[in-house]
C-alpha cells in the first residue's frame, strides 16, 4: 500500500477521495471541542450496550481502490489489529463540520453511501445540528433527518444507541 511505503509523508494531513489526494484543514477549537465531547458521549453509550462496537477518532478507513477517508469518529466492530479500519466493520461514520460542511454533505456523503456505510452523521458545528443519514442506495442515502443539538439523537442502525447532544 502506498501509505505504508511512505508515499504521502510530504503531504501533511490528507485523505484519499475518489483517487485524489485531498488536503485536510486545520481543526479549530469549536470543531475539536464538539468532536471530543461527541466521542466521549458515544464511547460511554456503547460501553453500556451489549454489543461489540467501539468508537475510534480519526482512524483511516480502507475503501479500495480509490478511497481512504479519515472520518472524525468511526464506530467499528474491529477496533483491534493492524492497518486501516476495515470497511465491512463500520456501523456508523461521523464527520464534524465547521468549515467542511459542503464537502461532508456532498462528495464525502456520496462516497460513504456508495461504499454502503449503514449510517452517516454530519455534525454542523455552526448551526448546532446533526444531519443523520441512513439506508444507502447507489451514491445517496434514501433516509435522512436533521436533529438539533438540544434534542439528542438516536441511531437508526445501532439498537439502543442514544446520545444526549445537549452538551455539545
Amino acid at each position: 500500500m502506498l501509505d505504508a511505503a511512505g508515499a504521502f509523508e510530504g503531504y501533511s494531513k490528507t485523505e484519499l477521495l475518489d483517487g485524489e489526494i485531498v488536503y485536510m484543514n486545520a481543526q479549530h477549537r469549536p470543531h475539536a471541542r464538539i468532536k471530543s465531547r461527541l466521542f466521549r458521549l458515544i464511547a460511554d453509550a456503547l460501553d453500556n450496550l451489549p454489543i461489540n462496537l467501539e468508537a475510534l477518532v480519526e482512524g483511516s478507513v480502507s475503501m479500495p481502490p480509490y478511497n481512504v477517508p479519515e472520518p472524525d469518529i468511526a464506530v467499528t466492530a474491529e477496533p483491534e489489529g493492524e492497518g486501516l479500519i476495515p470497511l465491512a466493520s463500520l456501523a456508523l461514520v461521523i464527520e464534524v463540520a465547521d468549515t467542511t460542511l459542503r464537502n461532508d454533505l456532498g462528495r464525502t456523503r456520496k462516497i460513504y453511501a456508495r461504499e454502503g456505510i449503514a449510517e452517516y452523521w454530519v455534525v454542523n458545528v455552526r448551526a448546532g445540528m446533526i444531519h443523520q443519514m441512513w439506508a444507502p442506495v447507489g451514491d445517496s442515502f434514501t433516509r435522512s433527518r436533521e436533529i438539533p443539538f438540544d434534542t439528542g439523537i438516536e441511531s437508526t442502525t445501532i439498537p439502543d444507541l442514544r446520545v444526549n447532544t445537549t452538551v455539545l
